[in-house]
């Protein structure tokens, strides 16, 4: 077992040999553009596992530090494989980074809801055009609210936007300051209304006298 493997590493495999098979392995590495240029790497096999050459100077030490390399190598085999690094993408999540205006609403309202995604994008790009929306909604538990509970209505003069969570009240801003208010409306007819088909409301009971002439296209 001479060149690559020292004597007393060799000596050391023929104790082992006793109570384990022994061998050794040599590996060729190029290190140069001639021919023949090349750097020669070696060491032992216990056990058909294949080790690093010890560095010792005694038979009986080089003999511990391969019977304890072999050891770890086993303990290493034994090991289950560490698991694939798997990182979990939450949908809610990722809508949420999309579209922060659904935060308002918190983010297990968004996971209950999410099977309604598209609703609730159409939800948070009008909350986007009016932001004085987000706040409403965050100053009132939602946790119950259905996406569909929600809706946007406009005058169609553009003087008005109004936020509805139940049928009893809604929001509407005009001239800059929210108001809570009773929004009584009737279906009127369907108009093209910002490249959509719209419906189109008229007030009714005392609030069609007090607002005759305005309108609304309901956007949610």
């Amino acid at each position: 077992m001479g060149g690559c493997i020292r004597q007393q590493v060799a000596d050391a495999l023929w104790e082992l040999a006793e109570k384990y098979d022994v061998g050794v392995w040599y590996e060729y590495v190029r290190v140069g553009t001639w021919i023949n240029q090349y750097d020669v790497f070696c060491g032992v096999v216990v056990g058909g596992v294949r080790l690093g050459q010890p560095y010792c100077r005694a038979v009986e030490e080089c003999v511990e530090e391969i019977l304890r390399d072999y050891r770890r190598e086993l303990e290493k085999l034994r090991e289950p494989p560490e698991p694939a690094l798997v990182i979990k993408v939450d949908p809610a999540e990722e809508l949420l980074r999309e579209y922060p205006e659904l935060e308002a609403f918190g983010v297990d309202w968004v996971r209950k809801w999410f099977d309604l995604r598209e609703r609730l994008i159409e939800i948070a790009k009008v909350m986007r055009r009016f932001p004085w929306m987000v706040d409403v909604v965050k100053q009132r538990p939602m946790s119950i609210l259905n996406p569909y509970a929600v809706e946007v209505y406009v005058a169609r003069d553009g003087s008005e936007a109004c936020l509805s969570l139940n049928p009893s009240k809604a929001y509407c801003v005009q001239d800059g300051s929210v108001r809570e208010v009773k929004l009584e409306l009737e279906f009127k007819q369907y108009e093209v209304y910002e490249e959509k088909i719209r419906e189109v409301y008229r007030p009714k009971g005392l609030l069609a006298y007090a607002t005759a002439a305005r309108e609304y296209v309901k956007l949610l």
